[in-house]
């Protein structure tokens, strides 16, 4: 029996796509993301064959993808006569192109089982296993994963024990049991199960914040410095000596940090040993560390990097920003790129980065030792899990002016929230335009200054928790998990052989 009104279906699951980005920050509405996820899962189960369930996965995915990622635009209108031109291109191709592993998800759902604890099974591990694979697949791009939508609740606790991926899975295994509830005779299970679906996260999650964790009266402090420099004017050659200036007007005085942070890519020259700008940082600091992020060049080769400034400017150390941003800090198949026109978003050089060795541990003195991350870096949370060594704290940069001001930057402090709950690891975020913030161990933000203001942030350094499970184990639990739930749903019961 065909499907009655397969485009109202389609506009339905658009619709619910787009009211399941609700739980995303800046919104945080997680009932609504759920109660739209459950209609998706509910379009999954009832459509008639596996093609259309990948029909409505793909309109669900684009409305989710289309309003969670909206601030995409953002970084090509910092220089709209030269970029603009592609930005429609950009949402378009994104959005649709994640809808793809969605619509997979879906049909793989719909054809190993549409009733039952079977299709609940399915329909978790199958969603759950699409945004783990966008998430590591090429260079992966784990942003707005579903299970996010806990991010402001309780339950983002959960993600110590299970991280990211399995928190995914879970919160749309709990989306399809609720779907699969959902039918005539059944409907107060069903409202009942979508409010305990709600309700039983955020009690687990309860229990892991009832034990918060002190500060030491010894702990370090460090000063977060936000100079607040707009994307289309920090690199002008006047105003780029004002916020230069500011960086260091608010490096200076008060009372001793153990360390100074400035955000990525803040000192306005080449990071090159000897440069005067080196030396004034470190009289502004009064011989306090800084650590800062700037541009280095060796030839033609050019790194994002973090450097550590000490005494008399000299460099004590650097890391180099390995994970690259595809289209933003390099160009893929660079050469066949630039003679279409395509040019790297934040490279100085218009064309791209090197790409540092990998993931590094920096002894920082009084400081502690700590897991630097460039911007893009803290989204990826089995790279924050592959340090060498187990760091005192995550020292995160960024210069998320290029995010705009609303979703951009609010997701991306969002994300690594997650990341000092996953690891059981304060972190501690400079950033340009903001939110520079103090993260505890639980993800909780014990101070921040605001988006869009220039400010100092002078705070003790949390204490690093025991090492969770997640950070014990990592994802391979969660990808078994999912792949178990994939086999158990798609066993099918035998028949009795008949008798002769």
């Amino acid at each position: 029996m065909p499907d009655p009104r397969p485009r109202t279906r389609l506009a339905l699951a658009a619709l619910a796509g787009a009211g399941a980005g609700l739980g995303q920050v800046p919104f945080a509405l997680t009932p609504v993301a759920l109660a739209a996820l459950v209609v998706l899962g509910w379009l999954c189960r009832t459509a008639s064959r596996p093609a259309r369930a990948a029909w409505i996965g793909f309109a669900g995915g684009v409305g989710y993808f289309a309003f969670c990622l909206h601030w995409i635009f953002e970084p090509f209108l910092v220089e709209p006569e030269i970029h603009g031109w592609m930005a429609p291109f950009a949402l378009v191709l994104i959005s649709t192109g994640f809808a793809l592993f969605w619509a997979a998800a879906f049909w793989g759902a719909r054809r190993l089982s549409a009733s039952g604890w079977r299709f609940a099974l399915s329909f978790g591990a199958a969603l759950g296993a699409a945004e783990m694979t966008r998430s590591l697949i090429l260079t992966g791009f784990p942003w707005s994963l579903i299970g996010y939508v806990w991010s402001e609740t309780p339950a983002a606790q959960i993600a110590a024990f299970t991280g990211p991926f399995g928190l995914t899975a879970l919160t749309a295994l709990g989306a399809g049991a609720v779907a699969a509830l959902w039918a005539p005779g059944r409907r107060i299970a069903a409202a009942a199960g979508l409010a305990g679906l709600c309700v039983l996260p955020l009690a687990l999650g309860a229990l892991r914040l009832g034990d918060l964790p002190a500060i030491p009266v010894d702990a370090p402090i460090v000063r977060l410095v936000q100079p607040n420099a707009p994307q289309d004017e920090k690199w002008d050659p006047v105003l780029s000596g004002v916020f230069y200036d500011r960086l260091l007007d608010l490096t200076a005085g008060g009372a001793r940090p153990a360390l100074i942070v400035w955000p990525e890519t803040a000192l306005p020259v080449l990071l090159t040993p000897g440069a005067p700008e080196l030396a004034q940082i470190a009289e502004a600091a009064d011989g306090v560390p800084v650590a800062l992020g700037a541009n280095r060049a060796e030839g033609l080769r050019y790194w994002n990097s973090l450097a550590v400034i000490g005494r008399g400017g000299k460099i004590l150390a650097t890391y180099d920003k390995w994970h690259l941003v595809p289209f933003g800090e390099y160009v893929p198949l660079g050469r066949l790129a630039s003679g279409l026109g395509l040019r790297g978003l934040a490279a100085r050089d218009g064309f791209g980065y090197a790409a540092g060795p990998g993931p590094q541990i920096l002894d920082l003195g009084a400081a502690g030792e700590v897991m630097p991350l460039i911007c893009y870096e803290a989204i990826f949370p089995e790279e924050v899990g592959a340090a060498p060594t187990r760091p005192d704290w995550l020292l995160h940069v960024t210069n998320d002016a290029w995010f705009g001001t609303f979703a951009g930057p609010q997701q991306h402090l969002a994300q690594a929230r997650m990341r000092a709950i996953e690891q059981g690891l304060p972190l501690l975020r400079a950033a340009n335009t903001g939110i520079s913030a103090v993260i505890d161990g639980k993800g909780r933000v014990l101070d921040a200054i605001p988006l869009g203001r220039a400010g100092r942030l002078d705070h003790p350094v949390p204490a690093a928790l025991p090492p969770t499970v997640y950070a014990r184990i990592g994802d391979w639990p969660a990808a078994l998990a999912m792949a178990l739930a994939l086999l158990a749903a798609g066993l099918r019961r035998r028949r009795p052989a008949e008798l002769p």
